[in-house]
């Protein structure tokens, strides 16, 4: 089911800052730099030697595979592991705890290094606990009974003319009138289970949600629906997911640089492909 919708990430700039500051010759110990600073050795853990990532159970697919998120199988998983990697750590090196989803971003002390869960980065929840840099921009999905007309949309074009479900005053509703422009003004519901059940009902062509609603409802809650396909919001501030840590965790800086390391080599983009994308039913409609 999607997570509540919810960056603060100036401490690798300052770390960076002072890493790229004269070295006075004269001192008995020098500054340590970023790198240092994130070596497995050096790193503040719960375990020594062992990275310990959080997450909630039963842990639901596309985000986790067979409700086991130490196979690295699922979007989740295998984005967990690859900043465990990008740390230094092995895969016998890494460690699942679970935590109840309110429970990762709730104030207190963490039982985890990091927490991944579709916890969506909001100023509320930051001032109980730091996020990491957005591993995932949350996406807007259509979704629409596997016997409609509209079900085999490979564009946004081909959906001009459906008559289209939303939730007000939500992103969603924002990516309609934004991206989609309907033909026609969408059918707008005050509560998205009166946008499920327009839907169930056959009252509309198709649904807009997140993307991670778009999973819930085709697994759980409209029997024989199916994600037509996702597409990127335009205009609206981006909904993100972010690793969960304690506030003022010496570990952010670093999982912070890991982040990024795995966005310029472009393997989250593969990884949210391979998991998010037409393999988990969910193909980009553009």
């Amino acid at each position: 089911m999607a997570r509540p919708s919810m960056l603060l990430a100036l401490g690798a700039l300052a770390a960076a800052t002072v890493a790229c500051a004269p070295v006075d010759d004269t001192a008995s110990v020098a500054a340590p730099t970023t790198s240092t600073a994130c070596t497995k050795d050096q790193l503040a853990l719960k375990t020594p030697g062992k990275l310990t990532i959080g997450t909630d159970k039963p842990a639901y697919e596309p985000w986790f595979k067979d409700d086991d998120p130490s196979n690295g199988q699922g979007f989740e998983s295998a984005v967990a592991f690859a900043v465990a990697g990008e740390l230094g750590f092995d895969r016998d090196e890494v460690q699942w705890t679970t935590v109840k989803f309110d429970n990762a971003y709730a104030p207190g002390e963490k039982t985890f290094d990091f927490d991944i869960n579709q916890v969506s980065i909001t100023p509320e929840r930051a001032q109980a606990v730091d996020f990491s840099k957005g591993y995932y921009t949350v996406k807007q999905a259509v979704v629409a009974a596997e016997d409609g007309k509209f079900a085999k949309a490979k564009s946004l074009a081909e959906l001009k003319d459906a008559k289209i479900g939303v939730q007000v005053g939500t992103t969603s509703f924002n990516a309609v009138k934004n991206v989609i422009k309907p033909s026609a003004d969408p059918n707008v519901y005050n509560d998205q289970i009166d946008v499920v059940n327009a839907l169930k009902n056959k009252q509309v062509d198709a649904v807009v949600v997140d993307l991670p609603t778009a999973f819930y409802v085709t697994a759980a809650q409209v029997e024989n629906s199916t994600i037509v396909g996702q597409f990127g919001s335009s205009g609206d501030t981006p909904e993100e997911f972010g690793l969960v840590m304690a506030k003022g965790s010496a570990l952010k800086p670093c999982v912070d640089k890991a982040i990024d390391a795995l966005k310029s080599k472009g393997d989250l983009a593969k990884i949210e492909e391979q998991w998010l994308g037409s393999a988990a039913g969910a193909p980009e409609l553009k």
